[in-house]
């Protein structure tokens, strides 16, 4: 009988975490104290919320308690936290490498301004990853339910500051708003700058807003992504320009995307050859993070260790770390599944 390995132990890339939702749901009711919010009950009772993304009410339901969280994050020592303690999560479940994604312009009126915002989060960002020693920086992600001409103005900030860790530019929100073209230019300016793209797509709506992506925005990333596993040529496209689908198990079963665990398209979109970095999206809501990605993988979906190192190998090749960091991490998988 083969040996289980500890998934916490196995090193891996997180490309797919969301700010706020970061936030452990301690710290959340600790920065709410502070400044005199009353949170939901959703948000205070020790478990996740219940949610349902798949309808429109369900959606903004969603959004109503993310955007509760982050009214709690008002002064750059907040932010610092909340850095801080993503980083020590992370390094916790086994990570070696974070891109953490996040919209600036929703910090900006706390913070004194978009680029204060922004320099806030980065000064953090650097002082986490110095203090840690986890690898880590920053995906730009702008708002698809804002005009496109602010992903316009975020995608140049964002090209001006990538020599203080930003790496990539996504789009996030509910993809049944806002047609992917419509930002086709935000991407252009991003891709012209160095940023990788890596928008959302997949997730809320089916195969069509994957191919959005690929055709509209040029994406090197998909967010989520697990909706091309209902065509198979699109399976076969992404496998082919190996397309990494940032896949968030988790979150997909506690949005309503699929009912169960087992449901999650994961053995399909690997047997495809489809890349995956498996990701924990919004931990604050979902109630878990990298690792129990992992479990999921390996309890519902028969994953093998080997196979695990393997999607642990395709988050590291699709990140944005520096050779040095990546052929660190790919040597201590192979370590992991020797040892």
């Amino acid at each position: 009988m083969e040996r289980v390995r500890d998934v916490r132990l196995l090193p891996k890339a997180h490309l797919h975490l969301h700010f706020t939702g970061s936030m452990r749901p301690t710290t959340l009711l600790e920065l709410a104290d502070k400044y005199g919010v009353h949170l939901p009950e959703a948000l205070t009772g020790g478990e996740p919320p219940k949610l349902r993304a798949t309808d429109e009410r369900g959606w903004f339901r969603f959004q109503r308690l993310y955007d509760m969280a982050r009214s709690c994050l008002r002064e750059p020592e907040d932010i610092q936290r909340l850095v801080r303690e993503a980083a020590e999560e992370d390094i916790r479940d086994g990570s070696g490498w974070l891109e953490i994604q996040v919209d600036p312009t929703s910090y900006a009126p706390r913070l004194g301004g978009l680029i204060p915002a922004l320099e806030v989060i980065l000064d953090a960002v650097d002082t986490a990853s110095r203090e840690t020693g986890l690898g880590m920086r920053v995906l730009v992600a702008a708002n698809r339910m804002k005009h496109p001409l602010d992903a316009r103005t975020l995608a140049r900030l964002a090209v001006r500051y990538a020599d203080r860790g930003i790496v990539g530019f996504g789009l996030s929100n509910d993809e049944r708003r806002g047609m992917a073209r419509d930002f086709d230019r935000a991407f252009a300016i991003a891709r012209e700058g160095g940023l990788l793209a890596a928008p959302h797509g997949g997730e809320l709506t089916g195969p069509a807003s994957v191919r959005d992506c690929l055709d509209d925005l040029h994406a090197s990333r998909i967010g989520h992504g697990v909706r091309a596993a209902e065509d198979p040529r699109l399976l076969k496209r992404l496998a082919d320009r190996s397309v990494t689908c940032e896949v968030c198990p988790s979150s997909n079963v506690a949005l309503g995307v699929y009912e169960k665990p087992e449901d999650v398209p994961l053995r399909k979109l690997f047997e495809a050859g489809v890349p995956m970095a498996l990701g924990a999206d919004d931990p604050l809501l979902f109630g878990s993070r990298l690792a129990a990605q992992y479990e999921l993988a390996r309890a519902y979906h028969g994953f093998t260790d080997a196979e695990l190192a393997e999607l642990a190998r395709q988050s590291v090749r699709a990140s944005a770390a520096s050779d040095d960091v990546r052929d660190k991490l790919l040597a201590g998988i192979d370590d992991w599944i020797v040892g």
